[in-house]
């Protein structure tokens, strides 16, 4: 096995990992199990569990910035945005809740900004094409803060158990309304 197909399959194992348990609490001896590989394998493609875990919170970042790009371009409704936002974090919760756990991710080299930041630029034109603001970066700000809330309290069922029979389409009507003025 090749370094970058014995890296790939390390990373996809925690993927794997990832995806399959729910928890961002999965070890380098279990990745490694999973890979086929020993348990001292992961140390000498990944210098620490911190950089395993930013290779895996990179997948999941580019497949989120996959599900944004098909929801549209900068002059598609903003709503389409939110939902697919929204369904990712549905559909994989443990994913989404990896690329927003800074306090495991920090340090891990994996130049995970380089991946996170063109998302919320891409929002951040949305907003400036859709609704020319006084200022569009608190708007932008705003309107992630608002999607972002509803897609952890729904993947968390504490949206339902707050507000059961919620409409989820008119939630997030209202949250992007709200936002944009």
């Amino acid at each position: 096995m090749t370094a970058s197909a014995t890296r790939n399959a390390l990373v996809q194992a925690g993927v794997d990992l990832l995806e399959e348990t729910g928890s961002t609490e999965i070890g380098l001896r279990e990745i490694a199990r999973r890979a086929g590989m020993s348990h001292g394998a992961p140390r000498r493609w990944f210098p620490t569990h911190k950089a395993l875990l930013g290779a895996i919170a990179e997948i999941g970042l580019r497949d989120l910035a996959r599900a944004l790009t098909e929801a549209g371009d900068a002059t598609a409704d903003i709503a389409g945005w939110a939902r697919a936002y929204i369904e990712f974090a549905a559909a994989r919760p443990a994913m989404f809740t990896l690329i927003f756990r800074h306090d495991l991710l920090e340090g891990s080299g994996a130049g995970l900004r380089s991946v996170s930041k063109p998302l919320f630029d891409r929002l951040l034109n949305r907003v400036r094409a859709i609704h020319p603001a006084p200022d569009p970066l608190t708007t932008a700000t705003a309107l992630w803060v608002g999607v972002h809330g509803i897609a952890v309290l729904s993947t968390t069922g504490a949206l339902t158990l707050a507000a059961p029979g919620v409409d989820i389409d008119a939630l997030i009507e209202r949250v992007v309304r709200d936002a944009l003025g």
